[in-house]
């Protein structure tokens, strides 16, 4: 069976965006870049909401972005890319399809499809959508050295506690630490 896995990057105090949506202050080098050619390695499929992959798809596909980094941009384009969303009318980015009903039948169908890992990139609403479902396997958050003071909270649409154990941590020279975690069913509160 495939896995899935969330990657996001986040503030230390949890934001992964700021209160207008800026990302500028990921901390992103040589070895981010390196980390993120293996990450994409290890996937044949991306899983995304409507807000990321409306600004993946606005990013990815474009000149400027195959310039400033074509290994990743070959990837992102190259690979097949499933959104979910009930309100988009089409997904025009490279090798994308669009589900609007059926979330979580067609994605347990597609973990049992054979196949490398899946990926969520961002979407944090439906990470947690598919974290109430059991849908994800693993949490790969990066954590920043910046506090934001305000933003968009990594999990602000939990209406409950969800446990999580530690698998593993890997350290960065540029300050990001990687935290591992799986999803472990339990629930508090």
């Amino acid at each position: 069976m495939r896995n899935i896995f969330l990657f996001m990057m986040t503030s230390l105090d949890g934001y992964y965006a700021g209160p207008n949506g800026e990302i500028d202050w990921h901390n992103v080098d040589e070895e981010f870049n390196q980390f993120a050619a293996d990450q994409l390695a290890e996937v044949d499929t991306l899983l995304f909401g409507r807000v990321t992959y409306q600004g993946m798809a606005s990013w990815w596909p474009t000149p400027m972005a195959k310039e400033s980094d074509p290994v990743i941009a070959e990837k992102m384009n190259g690979i097949a890319k499933l959104v979910v969303s009930t309100t988009l009318d089409s997904a025009d980015w490279a090798n994308t399809r669009l589900l609007r009903d059926g979330m979580a039948d067609e994605i347990a169908r597609l973990k049992r499809r054979p196949g490398k890992d899946i990926a969520i990139f961002g979407s944090s609403e439906l990470t947690v959508s598919l974290l109430r479902l059991g849908l994800v396997d693993e949490l790969r958050i990066m954590v920043a050295p910046v506090v934001l003071g305000d933003g968009r909270s990594l999990f602000g649409t939990a209406e409950n506690r969800i446990g999580m154990e530690l698998l593993r941590t890997r350290s960065f020279r540029s300050g990001n630490v990687l935290l591992h975690y799986r999803p472990d069913g339990r629930r508090a509160g």
